[in-house]
């Protein structure tokens, strides 16, 4: 494998869970991931790695836009009274969403997004303003947590109720985490793959999503092993370490589809 080959195929994860949490779907995401990969492949990478990065994120977007510009609604005029149960994705795809995105979850500079957008920089701060004030806009939810170490489980707390959602239980178990889950049904869960008593976090939620729908964000540290087993499907998928940024940012976005039924999302290694 050539050296360009080598480094696009490391950036095959990333790609593709910047694009499903773009589209909302698992299979239309990797449809453009692999679009932007094939004309990454088609040409020489560039010398700097942080470039060569940014071009495959700037060949999805131009699929995406594209394809989002097609569909969007007409243009409104900004309504500050608008309900989250009147908010969609329209109001704020594709440029905000996708800045705010490339900023906080895939943790690129804010001059890196202006050059992947191809916008100025004060534009692109004013998109990620935007796209986060909306995305603050969702309904408070209850949120349970399904960690065994105390510390990570506290972090994950803080986290959590600073976008103003409450944590009624923590879980430590697969079986604390099923009978919390069928007592208080959140709204989303937050679990870890390795659980203590060495129970399994990916068996606790497809026991807990027999019962009832619900967002499942996975925070693990072993982000490899959890897309080689059997795991329930879509879900989100985040790498410990992680930053609050990222686990923000797909907290909002896992309580945004599923509030506005745009599929499901599948999110890979961070």
């Amino acid at each position: 494998m050539t050296n360009s080959a080598a480094f696009i195929t490391a950036q095959v994860p990333y790609l593709r869970r910047f694009a499903r949490v773009l589209t909302g779907s698992q299979a239309i995401g990797d449809s453009y991931a692999l679009v932007a990969v094939e004309a990454a492949m088609a040409e020489p990478i560039c010398d700097n790695p942080a470039d060569a990065r940014g071009s495959l994120y700037r060949a999805l977007l131009a699929v995406w836009t594209g394809i989002a510009n097609q569909h969007a609604e007409p243009a409104r005029a900004a309504d500050q009274n608008r309900s989250a149960v009147d908010f969609n994705l329209t109001a704020v795809a594709p440029l905000p969403r996708a800045a705010f995105l490339l900023r906080s979850m895939e943790e690129f500079s804010v001059d890196e997004v202006a050059t992947i957008l191809q916008r100025p920089v004060s534009d692109v701060e004013h998109l990620i303003d935007q796209a986060g004030e909306e995305l603050a806009t969702q309904i408070s939810t209850n949120v349970l947590i399904v960690e065994d170490e105390p510390i990570i489980s506290m972090d994950l707390q803080t986290l959590v109720e600073q976008l103003g959602h409450s944590v009624p239980h923590i879980a430590r178990t697969h079986q604390e985490a099923v009978s919390l889950a069928h007592r208080c049904q959140p709204g989303l869960v937050l679990a870890d793959v390795h659980l203590a008593e060495n129970s399994s976090g990916i068996d606790a939620v497809n026991d807990i999503i027999t019962s009832y729908d619900v967002p499942v964000i996975f925070i693990t540290a072993f982000p490899d092993e959890f897309l080689r087993i059997k795991r329930p499907e879509p879900r989100f998928l985040l790498a410990k370490p992680y930053s609050a940024a990222s686990v923000k940012a797909v907290i909002s976005q896992a309580l945004f589809f599923d509030m506005h039924a745009y599929g499901p999302i599948v999110q890979t290694p961070a």
